[in-house]
């Protein structure tokens, strides 16, 4: 299985090109344990909105992902993340990091066969390059 390494993509900042390995997963992308957790990239851009949830206590928050359109497919444009917090959905908080989608989508697919809100459990953690928002993949089990 193919492993997923950040310091590859040279796109976006070392500290902001989250973190997550397709090793976690088994082949059928189910998390392989219940600490399985997925850190967004691209969340510099977004720390205002991501302070917010921070003060808010941060919990009970989960995913608002919007299905891809097919033209989002077709141009491998990326996944953003919005979260929804405290009664209301956030702005972009972050995207998956690449190659890493498909981990999301099949976690969102598992969830609506269940008959359950599509929706992924998350955190916000302080680190030394900022706020950061992990999704709980293996919460998704």
């Amino acid at each position: 299985m193919a492993l997923w390494n950040r310091d590859e993509d040279t796109s976006l900042p070392k500290g902001d090109r989250g973190a997550g390995s397709l090793n976690n997963y088994k082949y059928d992308l189910i998390p392989s344990n219940g600490r399985v957790t997925l850190r967004l990239a691209n969340s510099n851009p977004h720390q205002d909105e991501i302070a917010k949830v921070f003060e808010s206590g941060g919990e009970g928050i989960e995913t608002a992902i919007s299905r891809r359109s097919p033209e989002d497919e077709r141009t491998d444009a990326p996944l953003v993340i919005r979260l929804f917090a405290g009664g209301r959905v956030t702005g972009v908080v972050g995207t998956v990091p690449r190659g890493l989608e498909a981990v999301v989508d099949e976690a969102l697919s598992r969830l609506e066969k269940r008959g359950v809100k599509a929706r992924i459990p998350a955190k916000v953690v302080k680190t030394r390059d900022g706020l950061r928002v992990d999704l709980l993949m293996g919460q998704t089990r």
